[in-house]
């Protein structure tokens, strides 16, 4: 404490000493107020923030919440919020919904449009199972969250999710792995608490995981078999590990758990089956997809002229159009406006869209299919508004209020929700902040 020091001139006696005891009283308070402020100043210190813990269970339905054997996601919805489905982008598919869950883009915007993705500027072509060549960054055009809370000083790590591995925009996560496929599932949530366990300096506020074994047992067997309600049932012990976890380690109430999935699953089988072949040569056409939905370019496509192109996509068109019932084509510049599609050169000229439960798929595929032994399947793709297409929603931790239960939503508002917990400004995006803001604390 410094020294107070009172200036006196002759003949001010009086005054010298009234300002002396001003000083030495202001001192005693100073010194007071010191004591009593600094031990609230350490009873007020905020705790840490919460984390964020998203995992993506591929193609969980949210009917397994009451069909399967899954008590610890059903603990987790009954202690915070779920939602009766969460509706994909178009498509449904794995890449494209997961990307718009990390983005808040839809498909056009964000760049992956679907799990196999052409681009005249790009030589090689999008596919999940080409790790280097869907790792180019100039396939990802939009911001994951990752990235926009790193950039803001908040630590972020990624375990699978798709695209965490790739620099996005010049950045990465914190921490990443480069895809591997075999990688058990337990031995992911344990590197997900070892990560949430560092101390607060190096320790991850956001986590995202990505499991695969729903969607493998669903498409072998078909959503309603045995084997994807014990698929479920075993990605539910993992959330049951994490959770376990946290709680040995003193974390589960500084946590955010959220469960999501990319989309559904619909039962399909050998008898319903559009067959390609029936309307237009397989070999004429570069078929970039079969399935719930059929993509088709014109052989060579980067060497036609506009006006090419037009006439090969109008022929194309008057081949498909009509001929069977349970198909409708459009143009790939001129998707249903329900889609909210956008428009991208990675949209191929011609798109065809089965109904729920049927394929579109070439004679040889369909042949094979039956050699097989015609088993049931599973298969997702179709309109995302399709309840069959529905993914799960299930949150509960600090942030989340308790016992809400919500309808149906579309999987773009994720994004603005998960940059509020985290307390991070969200970058542009195709989201409502308002549909989700009822939940968060």
């Amino acid at each position: 404490m410094a020294e107070a020091r009172v200036e006196t001139r002759p003949g001010s006696g009086r005054a010298a000493w009234t300002a002396l005891l001003a000083a030495v009283a202001v001192a005693v308070l100073a010194v007071g107020a010191a004591r009593v402020a600094s031990p609230a100043a350490r009873q007020t210190t905020a705790p840490p923030p919460p984390s964020l813990v998203v995992i993506g269970i591929d193609a969980f339905r949210p009917d397994y919440l009451e069909r399967a054997n899954v008590p610890a996601i059903r603990a987790l919805a009954a202690r915070g919020v779920r939602a009766e489905g969460l509706i994909p982008p178009f498509p449904s598919k794995t890449f494209p919904s997961f990307v718009t869950i990390a983005t808040g883009l839809r498909p056009a915007r964000h760049g992956i449009v679907n799990n196999t993705i052409d681009d005249p500027a790009i030589p090689v072509r999008f596919r999940l199972s080409d790790h280097p060549g869907r790792s180019d960054p100039r396939w990802w055009l939009g911001e994951p969250i990752w990235n926009a809370a790193e950039r803001q000083g908040v630590r972020a790590a990624g375990i699978f999710w798709p695209g965490d591995d790739v620099e996005i925009l010049g950045r990465r996560p914190s921490s990443y792995l480069t895809y591997d496929e075999s990688f058990p599932n337990e031995q992911r949530i344990d590197r997900a608490l070892a990560l949430l366990a560092q101390p607060p300096a190096s320790r991850p506020r956001l986590l995202m995981l990505y499991v695969s074994l729903v969607d493998d047992a669903s498409h072998a067997h078909g959503p309603h078999a045995p084997e994807a309600h014990a698929a479920a049932a075993a990605a539910d012990a993992l959330v049951a590990r994490l959770m376990a976890g946290l709680e040995s380690r003193g974390l589960n109430r500084e946590t955010n758990v959220v469960v999501v999935s990319d989309h559904g699953m619909a039962e399909t089988m050998p008898e319903r089956v559009i067959v390609l072949d029936n309307y237009l040569d397989p070999a004429s056409v570069d078929v970039i997809e079969t399935g719930p939905s059929v993509r088709l370019r014109p052989l060579g496509d980067v060497t036609l002229t506009p006006e090419a192109r037009r006439q090969w996509t109008d022929q194309t068109l008057r081949a498909l159009r009509g001929k069977h019932p349970r198909l409708r084509v459009y143009p790939g510049t001129a998707l249903p406006a329900r889609f909210q599609a956008g428009t991208s050169v990675r949209i191929p000229p011609v798109v065809g869209m089965a109904d729920d439960g049927w394929l579109v798929l070439t004679r040889a595929q369909h042949q094979r299919w039956r050699e097989r032994g015609g088993e049931t399947r599973g298969e997702h793709g179709f309109a995302p508004g399709l309840p069959s297409m529905y993914g799960v929603f299930v949150a509960a931790g600090p942030s989340f209020r308790p016992g809400m239960r919500l309808p149906a939503f579309e999987s773009i508002h994720l994004y603005e929700a998960f940059c509020r917990v985290l307390g991070i400004t969200p970058g542009p995006n195709d989201g409502d902040p308002r549909v989700l803001a009822e939940v968060i604390r």
